[in-house]
């Protein structure tokens, strides 16, 4: 599937059953069970094709000729040494799947290079929650990461991922985790922003969008400290910010 061209807006469906809340988009699920977010019913299916590891494992699945993204919500920091992936419940449109879930159908609808949502689940637990989300992969693409470590790009890419990082905060779409892993680059050059977890379309000012940028040069630091073939200068930088303010 060519997640570049035009996709349908959502048509939400919802799915309740006691402690479980789900939402899915029907145009991408015919047929709805909260076993699509069990990581063991697609390997039973032989539908998982991958898995990247983070705060936990990511899931990368196939089904009906879609490719999707199976994420549960982990807590980071000091507070996920404690509490693994339970979140105090005040109200379900503020829980995490929630509003990434919304933040994805905006951003769908603006046209915006990100995935497309697929479905979410909250699991009620006294006063605590637990969330699961299924959204589209980005297909034929990689992460600045793993592109850097054996390449370099040229000047028109980098400016290209300064323009799309623009076409987000003109928005006023704002993630809160920035990074080089959250930067994709699929096969034609297009520019991808993933996991916008946590993330929020705000009113616009260039106080938090220059924050925003702020963090993502510093993460393109470590990296450079980190990894000896990443293949980054301050001169690649100075080219996405001319892409930034074209």
């Amino acid at each position: 599937m060519n997640l570049s061209a035009i996709v349908k807006p959502c048509k939400l469906n919802t799915y309740q059953h006691g402690a479980i809340y789900c939402q899915y988009d029907e145009n991408k699920l015919t047929e709805f069970s909260p076993q699509l977010f069990n990581s063991d019913y697609w390997q039973q299916k032989n539908a998982i094709t991958g898995s990247a590891q983070g705060r936990g494992t990511t899931w990368f699945i196939e089904h009906n000729k879609q490719a999707w993204v199976l994420r549960h919500y982990y807590r980071g920091g000091l507070v996920g040494k404690f509490i693994k992936d339970s979140y105090f419940y005040q109200g379900m449109t503020k829980t995490r799947a929630v509003q990434e879930f919304n933040l994805l159908a905006k951003m769908q609808q603006l046209a915006l290079p990100a995935p497309a949502p697929v479905a979410y689940q909250v699991i009620r637990s006294g006063l605590f929650y637990y969330a699961d989300l299924l959204s589209q992969r980005i297909e034929n693409a990689h992460d600045l990461v793993a592109i850097l470590s054996i390449k370099t790009l040229s000047s028109t890419l980098w400016q290209r991922i300064g323009e799309t990082i623009q076409q987000f905060h003109q928005h006023g779409i704002y993630h809160h985790d920035l990074n080089v892993h959250n930067i994709l680059i699929d096969d034609n050059d297009k520019v991808w922003l993933i996991d916008f977890d946590r993330g929020e379309q705000r009113t616009i000012n260039k106080s938090w969008q220059q924050a925003n940028l702020r963090r993502l040069l510093r993460s393109f630091n470590k990296e450079k400290n980190k990894l000896p073939n990443f293949q980054w200068q301050p001169q690649d930088w100075q080219q996405l910010l001319m892409g930034y303010k074209i």
